[in-house]
């Protein structure tokens, strides 16, 4: 393909609004040149983008493992204070230990045996019927160590048919709940929420093996390819489109929908896989090498690997999974309880807005989220409608003539971005994150992205309304390049650190520091 025509291609997707999966369809079909075999190809091969979800909506079905074991915590807690209080001759918080401690270990037992052999992982071609026998199995254990410290600390006063009813009830409940995560899970694979999507760089003979097994397989999605040779490559291989070179993946609009970049050269080929490596590690999105196979196992167990961990695991010390999960569980509960109790600050805010210049309340602005996904961001509007920058083109400077009276003080306040609320709400942002800058942001008259090698890097996690950089000085429009640079190094800082209690110290410390930042213009 030329550069004309790779040209030509972008522009047809913009004017379509190329961030959806439509989009990125007509950009394949036109780079193959052939839309009827295009689309052949499309239903028949990996290349489906009727069954693409970008990578932010791919991630919170992977953390479905840790709500299920979540329910399963609840229910089992649940039924098991339930039949003590049941068994206890009075109220349960005077009831003897020996009466309470078999469900208490019984319940326990249970748990732990769930968690620890794996039963939150639904692995692909796993038998439903398997599954809940094994489950069974483990509410028997749990079980029989109920009864045995009954047996050991209870004698007498034990309540031997109290017990049997708990083990009957927490079998039943545990069985229908795992019966509908098994459920829920096979749906989502037939959707493709839980299929890995990669993009392969070389259209080399490794690249042509791995699609015709993902092909067989049905368990990768193959996205496109990318060769800086274009003029000796094919339009397509298998019904994957060549849609163009490793600096075109850089600033491709199908990012967004990448899982990992897969290096399909050889690997011998040392200087070029360090060169693009060295190029591709900007990018947010994990970057391997493929290492050619030898044979149909090793073709296979390569494979495997590309589309292992279905569902996050919930074994082991603390990962990159659970922490997102803590941190999903900590955007819905603080974030719900800000939304109710701002409610009322928001709706003065809105009353201002409409009263102190014509237009809408909010302003929208396309910006950068997680793995570089487009999002709409919600504000309130603080400058004059026709002088509205939704690409933030021109930065907010000291008395800016375009801000008005309430905008001065929304944005000196930062109470403009309460609306991200519902952002956070519906997952696209977090509370704390480092700031989405609009897309196509600028500083000076060069593009914000183009000024530090490492941008992308903060794309690694979610945005958010306030972060790390916030509280340590930069915040609001960045002017140079020392001041993207500096604002990029904290948000780096920060997606390395991430932790529960680093987000409640930031969250903590916000008001306080934008308050009693005065040098900051917004």
């Amino acid at each position: 393909m030329t550069e004309a025509a790779s040209r030509i291609i972008r522009d047809d997707v913009s004017a379509t609004g190329g961030a959806g999966a439509a989009g990125l369809y007509a950009w394949a079909a036109a780079a193959i040149g052939e839309p009827a075999k295009a689309e052949g190809s499309a239903r028949r091969g990996p290349f489906r983008p009727e069954v693409w979800l970008n990578a932010r909506q791919r991630h919170a079905s992977r953390l479905a493992a840790h709500y299920f074991r979540a329910f399963d915590v609840l229910a089992v807690v649940a039924l098991s204070l339930l039949c003590a209080w049941a068994a206890a001759p009075g109220p349960l918080l005077h009831t003897e230990l020996s009466r309470i401690a078999p469900f208490a270990v019984g319940a326990f037992a249970i748990l732990a045996l769930m968690r620890s052999l794996g039963r939150y992982r639904f692995s692909r071609g796993q038998s439903t019927a398997r599954h809940l026998v094994s489950v069974a199995v483990i509410v028997l254990t749990g079980t029989l160590a109920a009864l045995g410290t009954a047996a050991v600390i209870g004698g007498a006063q034990t309540h031997w048919s109290a017990l049997l009813v708990w083990a009957g009830l927490v079998l039943m409940t545990l069985n229908a709940l795992h019966m509908g995560w098994s459920d829920l899970v096979s749906r989502w694979r037939a959707s493709g929420a839980l299929t890995p999507n990669i993009v392969l760089v070389g259209a080399t003979r490794h690249a042509e093996t791995l699609i015709k097994e993902a092909l067989k397989r049905r368990d990768l999605n193959v996205l496109g390819i990318f060769d800086d040779r274009l003029a000796r490559s094919p339009r397509a291989i298998e019904g994957v489109p060549v849609l163009g070179t490793a600096a075109d993946l850089l600033t491709h609009k199908m990012t967004p929908y990448v899982d990992k970049v897969v290096l399909a050269i050889d690997p011998r080929a040392e200087a070029r896989v360090r060169e693009l490596n060295a190029r591709l590690r900007t990018l947010p999105n994990e970057v391997t090498l493929l290492v050619e196979p030898n044979g149909a196992e090793e073709t296979a167990s390569a494979l495997d690997r590309l589309a292992a961990a279905p569902l996050a695991d919930v074994q082991g010390a603390v990962d990159e999974d659970r922490r997102a999960f803590n941190k999903r569980l900590q955007d819905l509960l603080v974030g719900l309880v800000a939304l109710l109790v701002l409610a009322p600050v928001m709706a003065l805010i809105a009353l201002a807005v409409r009263l102190d210049s014509p237009g809408p309340i909010f302003f929208r602005q396309r910006r950068h989220g997680f793995n570089q996904e487009e999002i709409v961001v919600w504000k309130f509007r603080s400058m004059r409608q026709e002088t509205a920058d939704a690409t933030a083109s021109r930065q907010v400077t000291h008395d800016d003539d375009r801000v008005t009276k309430v905008g001065k003080f929304i944005r000196k306040t930062s109470l403009d971005e309460l609306p991200q609320l519902l952002n956070v709400l519906t997952g696209e942002m977090s509370l704390v994150g480092p700031r989405p800058h609009a897309i196509g942001m600028k500083t000076g008259h060069v593009e914000s992205a183009r000024l530090v090698a490492e941008y992308a890097h903060r794309h690694r996690i979610k945005p958010g309304m306030t972060g790390w950089a916030a509280v340590n000085g930069s915040r609001g429009p960045l002017h140079t390049a020392q001041d993207v640079r500096r604002r990029v190094q904290l948000d780096i800082d920060y997606v390395e650190r991430q932790s529960l209690w680093m987000d409640l110290w930031i969250m903590a410390i916000t008001l306080p520091v934008l308050l009693g930042d005065r040098a900051a213009i917004r």
